[in-house]
């Protein structure tokens, strides 16, 4: 995951969702939908146009996660060929509507509640401290109507400037997530402008309700699952943790706002004028085209030739998250540096090898991860297991839609079974890698003062394209050059990016540039 800012110069309130993001909740609320459901399903006649398979965690997510209780019964319920009246709520608990279902499953959480510890995330508070010392206020939104109970359990009541849950959106008839109205009525409890609001949400309800009211900032946060669930709905950054969100000001933009890196090139050329430039580039979606079968990935001639001419003026290193031999194998250029399973092994110019021994302590847990994911997703057409020396990726770009979400929380629930390692998201991708302090702003950081190129006179240039390398992007913000390689696939993100360009060809034109001197050779502006 990458780090993410909130600017107290744009945004005045933050808006919490609870379950998921403050309490450690959520399971809670699944186990509690599992058994109701899973109860309901097994006591109907069966049916050819009922579909009474178990209740699973894309279920959760696709038609329940942050909604009112009687909304999810509905949805979900009509997802598998069911439809139940709405009722009354006065209907007991267990009663054949809506409101009787969902009365049934809030007993469930309560029950599994009484047996939770641990309530409370330990990220909380320092952001809300962090937030709070650059005055920016807070509130915490939920369409349960045992929000309140929760919150006192968890000792966080005090730390809210307001709430918003599911006992005062029934007082007010406001309608349940992915309508905005619990957001805006929060926003004007905390007599501010939805604009200058920031909603931190883990459900793709509630991001789609973030976007659907003009919220000013959607930040999702993905504490196990993928981030794909929540970019695709519309948040502008996701995070693994509270952690990786700081307060104060930022230079991020969304995409669109990024300027072209061919309309700014006298900035550029001013910016590594009298200095020396250091390339570092990604690999997939930057220097070559994303395919659906990432083995069948080539990186175009012209690319190539460009590479070998910028080398022979001035450092160039590839860094990948693909192995070392199978990224050297595809550029096949002499007197670069290759940084491979981002950033875990290493070759220098000479072919010297370098290893980050601290990925190695993963190796057996990669192994046994492999099998039991090889044997869970064999039946599942298009999921790709590819194993990296120090990484284990699953491809889902030719996964059927409505398959993807299964692939991803099967990835997710085997990583968690190893403390070794830990999830990491890519463009159609899911990677379990060594759970160490490591990401591509490190190896990038690591790289140039393994080359030699730490000083001031050095200006490091980066290219990549997925959101994972806006670790690097960031790094680099502050001395050096970032460009980005626009993808639809991550929609009008957040970026870290001083520049962009549109695809890796463009690119290509871009680094051709700079085998001129300054860009003012006759031929500079293309291939």
């Amino acid at each position: 995951m990458v780090t993410t800012n909130i600017d107290p110069r744009r945004y005045r309130a933050v808006l919490f969702d609870m379950d998921g993001v403050i309490t450690d909740t959520a399971a809670v609320h699944f186990a509690a939908w599992k058994r109701l459901f899973d109860q309901y399903l097994a006591s109907r006649q069966r049916s050819s146009s009922e579909d009474h398979q178990p209740f699973r965690e894309a279920d959760y997510a696709d038609y329940v996660d942050g909604k009112r209780r009687i909304d999810g019964v509905v949805d979900f319920l009509r997802s598998r060929g069911i439809s139940v009246p709405g009722g009354a709520a006065v209907d007991e608990a267990g009663f054949e509507t809506a409101h009787g279902l969902g009365e049934l499953k809030d007993r469930y959480f309560l029950d599994a509640l009484a047996a939770t510890r641990t309530l409370l995330f330990h990220d909380v508070v320092p952001l809300i401290e962090s937030l709070r010392s650059r005055g920016i206020r807070t509130a915490v939104i939920s369409a349960s109507r045992n929000c309140a109970q929760v919150l006192e359990r968890a000792g966080a009541a005090q730390l809210f400037d307001v709430r918003v849950d599911g006992v005062l959106a029934d007082r007010l008839g406001l309608p349940g997530k992915p309508a905005p109205a619990i957001f805006l009525e929060a926003a004007h409890r905390l007599s501010t402008p939805a604009s200058a609001c920031v909603v931190i949400e883990d459900a793709k309800a509630g991001v789609q309700a973030s976007r659907a009211g003009f919220l000013g900032l959607t930040i999702g946060i993905a504490r196990t699952g993928p981030p794909n669930r929540l970019l695709e709905s519309g948040a502008d950054a996701v995070v693994s943790t509270l952690n990786d969100i700081s307060v104060g000001p930022s230079p991020e933009r969304r995409l669109s706002e990024v300027p072209d890196a061919h309309h700014c090139w006298n900035e550029i050329a001013d910016r590594i004028r009298d200095h020396n430039p250091v390339l570092l580039l990604d690999f997939d979606g930057t220097l070559a085209q994303i395919r659906d079968d990432p083995t069948k990935v080539t990186m175009p001639w012209r690319t190539r030739n460009v590479l070998q001419r910028l080398a022979r003026h001035s450092p160039v290193a590839i860094l990948s998250g693909r192995d070392l031999q199978d990224l050297r194998c595809r550029i096949r250029i002499e007197n670069l540096w290759y940084a491979g399973s981002h950033g875990f092994e290493l070759a220098d110019p000479e072919g010297e090898l370098i290893t980050q021994h601290a990925g190695e302590t993963a190796s057996s847990d990669l192994d046994n991860a492999e099998r039991l994911l090889r044997d869970e997703l064999a039946g599942v057409p298009g999921a790709l297991v590819d194993r990296k020396r120090f990484a284990l990726a699953v491809h889902y770009r030719n996964v059927r839609t409505d398959r993807t979400e299964d692939v991803m929380s099967t990835v997710a629930r085997i990583g968690r079974g190893f403390t070794t390692l830990r999830p990491a998201h890519g463009r159609r991708v899911i990677e379990l890698l060594p759970n160490v302090q490591w990401n591509k702003g490190r190896a990038l950081r690591w790289l140039l003062d393994r080359m030699g190129l730490s000083g001031t006179d050095v200006v490091p240039v980066f290219a990549g394209d997925d959101y994972t390398d806006e670790d690097a992007l960031r790094e680099i913000h502050d001395d050096g050059i970032g460009i980005v390689v626009r993808s639809t696939e991550h929609g009008d993100r957040l970026t870290w990016a001083h520049y962009a360009v549109d695809d890796p060809s463009s690119l290509t034109a871009l680094l051709t540039r700079l085998t001129s001197p300054m860009g003012k050779g006759p031929n500079a502006d293309h291939v």
